[in-house]
């Protein structure tokens, strides 16, 4: 192009279309210099283009085409010419006067294009053209490499959030929402009525070497997900039996590893086989293997009449059915997570606000006239959570004005108290009387300290008495959840405890 009237000279030129490297040979030295930035413990863009500043002996700027500086030193180009070279108009400009010499070169990877501009005192000899060129080309690598590694993080990232979601949906029993989200990326995964769900718990540093290591031993066979409320802790959700086998391998190539697994459930009691991996969790540390699955030990309401229980559980929960459909599954669903966790981790686990969780808990609670603070409430509303899961399927009482079975008759069995004394007889070989102290705490809702003043003793004496009669009666109490549960219906089911107070709402 012509000269302009001030005296500068100014050309467009097309980026040279020869190899990378061919063109080197003149000075192989600034060109291995250069290649070392490709490797991997080189690959920082801001210092290819602080190396490419001292090569060139001038001032060197790489923007993006919005004009924000990604590397260098900003240098105060023509926005015109740097419009035209970011649309592709041109490929490269130069642009010269008395005082520096400037050349702008187009570098454009994925998604998009940047110009790189170099200023220098001393005009462009062969050799700092090609050192240009050459540097050029290597930011788009490492430009498209960046932009490859940040997608795939992006890609790793929201694979991860929708395994979440699907458990999610799990965990309140949206079993077809569930299947719909997961047909897409896993097909035929969740085509099933019944599943295992496991907990591997590790060090929290290695938590995401733990999840490439299930992912990749249990392929598309399994949900793996980072659980949310646990950082050390994968939830793995699998229909299929080899998994267990897969992740007990895993455990023992793992130092300080633990797995526990649930009995098989319905997907619909995916929350209630969570609760069961996290009970064998704490069994696990205990083990050799490092490995344990729940126990099917003899529960409470296995010894109850199941016509009069499902009666019981019906009219209990009957306020919750005038409810929409999806709002009274939502309900039930966080219940019963809130009664078996903390209100963090159920938030955490379920994807909403901690405030959430205790709305909807306190709903449930004036819905059924009662009050989730006191033990025994929480052990007989769980009892029937976990009895309601089955009753989709139970046919509706055909006579509405007959009250049925209450709770006293539901606690009043035999084979049901034989099991109750059997259990709570374990404390009773103990001089220092746990049991008393453990009727007082449960009483006082587990609170050591109102317990303590009941009883007379200091507080931790309670706690110390709770913690001895962990073993004897192979629960857990000190953890809120079913194992204590089970421990509060056998102290009602002898009389040792008073019947809670239940006033559904009609």
């Amino acid at each position: 192009m012509g000269g302009r009237e001030d005296g500068n000279r100014q050309r467009w030129t097309r980026a040279e279309a020869s190899p990378a490297w061919e063109r080197a040979e003149a000075s192989p030295a600034w060109a291995r210099e250069l290649l070392e930035h490709l490797r991997p413990a080189g690959r920082d863009i801001r210092r290819v283009v602080a190396w490419l500043a001292r090569a060139v002996d001038g001032a060197v700027a790489l923007q993006d085409a919005g004009g924000n500086l990604v590397a260098g030193t900003r240098l105060d180009l023509d926005e015109d010419l740097v419009a035209d070279i970011t649309a592709g108009r041109i490929a490269s400009a130069a642009w010269e006067s008395r005082e520096h010499h400037l050349r702008l070169v187009r570098v454009e990877y994925p998604y998009d294009t940047c110009v790189l501009a170099v200023s220098r005192p001393a005009p462009f000899d062969r050799r700092a053209f090609d050192v240009v060129t050459h540097t050029a080309q290597v930011i788009e690598l490492l430009l498209t490499a960046r932009e490859s590694t940040e997608a795939g993080h992006r890609l790793r990232r929201a694979t991860s959030d929708l395994r979440l979601a699907i458990l999610q949906l799990l965990m309140v029993e949206d079993t077809i929402a569930a299947r719909r989200v997961a047909a897409g990326l896993w097909p035929g995964l969740l085509d099933t009525e019944t599943a295992c769900v496991y907990v591997v718990e590790s060090d929290p540093a290695a938590r995401d070497r733990i999840i490439a290591d299930c992912l990749d031993r249990t392929r598309d066979d399994a949900l793996v997900v980072r659980c949310p409320a646990m950082d050390g802790h994968v939830i793995v959700v699998s229909p299929r039996e080899t998994t267990g086998d897969a992740l007990k391998s895993l455990v023992g190539r793992h130092r300080d590893t633990y797995l526990g697994g649930s009995v098989r459930q319905s997907l619909a009691r995916t929350a209630t086989a969570y609760g069961q991996a996290v009970s064998a969790l704490a069994v696990a540390h205990h083990r050799p293997d490092k490995t344990a699955v729940y126990a099917e030990r003899t529960h409470p309401e296995r010894l109850m009449d199941p016509a009069a229980l499902r009666a019981w559980t019906a009219r209990l929960l009957r306020p919750l059915d005038t409810l929409p459909h999806h709002t009274r599954a939502e309900l039930l669903a966080t219940t019963r997570l809130g009664l078996e966790f903390t209100a963090v981790a159920t938030a955490k686990v379920l994807g909403v606000s901690r405030n959430t969780v205790r709305a909807r808990m306190e709903r449930v609670e004036t819905l059924l006239g009662t009050d989730f603070t006191d033990l025994t409430v929480r052990a007989v509303v769980q009892l029937a959570l976990n009895t309601q899961v089955g009753l989709a399927d139970a046919p509706a009482p055909s006579d509405t004005r007959d009250p049925g079975p209450d709770l006293a008759d539901l606690l009043s069995g035999p084979a049901l108290r034989t099991w109750a004394e059997g259990l709570l007889g374990r404390l009773d070989a103990d001089a220092r009387n746990p049991r008393r102290t453990l009727r007082a705490w449960i009483a006082a809702g587990g609170n050591a300290e109102r317990a303590a003043q009941s009883l007379g003793v200091h507080a931790q004496t309670v706690r110390e008495h709770v913690r001895s009669a962990e073993p004897l009666l192979e629960r857990q109490l000190l953890a809120t959840g079913g194992d204590l549960y089970e421990v509060v219906l056998a102290h009602l089911a002898v009389g040792d405890l008073g019947l809670p107070v239940l006033r559904p709402r009609r």
